[in-house]
């Protein structure tokens, strides 16, 4: 674990130049609880979509994750059967918790979990030190993260004609942030509900395509596919 203090140090320093729509990169491209919101006693899991040069996104399960903050509450990690899991501790702990943070009786409380790869788990080579990511898990209230609705649709595949503007859709709600990805072609607007790729003829004609939506109360959801263009 102790490249995970390291990494936690160092998350959001990332001196790559690809542009944020990039998919073929090496990076956690979110990191999601679920529930992200949890009542006292009640449990979530944290994972990650991660990145990587030259191959598909996938759910991994972090090889480390460490609370961040508040120290008082280490001890709602843990360690299960290949997850990270989350117990939001009874009232009675809240409420001191509540107390030690300044807020206010009642109020959730962030719980900020750290997540890290050591950068052996990044074949291409372009990390010299870990790759790391923070979520907030907030404790006392419940909520769930958003299903998406999205144009196109689920689908294995997506083929798309070369030098056409492809017109992509996600709903989201008002305050809501979203980003487009993609590995084949170039992505315009991508951090706007309604974006579009163009593949150009110099552009991967194959790859992947993903978004992610991540929501004011802490939910993060995403969706992948191939893509191909012909």
């Amino acid at each position: 674990m102790k490249y995970l203090v390291l990494a936690v140090l160092l998350a959001g320093c990332d001196a790559s130049i690809d542009p944020p729509w990039q998919l073929d990169h090496d990076r956690i491209i979110a990191v999601r609880a679920t529930p992200p919101r949890i009542v006292a006693g009640a449990q979530s899991e944290i994972d990650t979509l991660v990145g990587r040069k030259g191959a598909r996104p996938t759910p991994e399960v972090p090889p480390g994750a460490q609370v961040v903050s508040p120290q008082s509450l280490a001890t709602a990690l843990r360690f299960e059967a290949n997850r990270w899991i989350v117990t939001a501790p009874d009232e009675a702990r809240l409420a001191a918790v509540r107390t030690e943070l300044g807020l206010a009786p009642g109020a959730p409380v962030p719980l900020v979990v750290g997540v890290g790869f050591p950068e052996t788990a990044f074949s291409s080579g372009l990390h010299d030190e870990p790759v790391a990511a923070i979520k907030t898990v907030w404790l006392g209230e419940a909520a769930e993260n958003p299903t998406l609705v999205t144009d196109p649709a689920e689908t294995p595949e997506l083929v798309v004609a070369p030098l056409t503007n492809v017109p992509l859709f996600v709903e989201v709600g008002e305050g809501d942030d979203v980003n487009w990805l993609t590995s084949c072609g170039t992505m315009h607007d991508f951090d706007l509900p309604e974006s579009y790729l163009r593949v150009e003829l110099e552009d991967p004609m194959v790859g992947d395509l993903a978004v992610v939506v991540r929501t004011e109360l802490g939910g993060v959801a995403w969706r992948v596919w191939s893509i191909r263009a012909e």
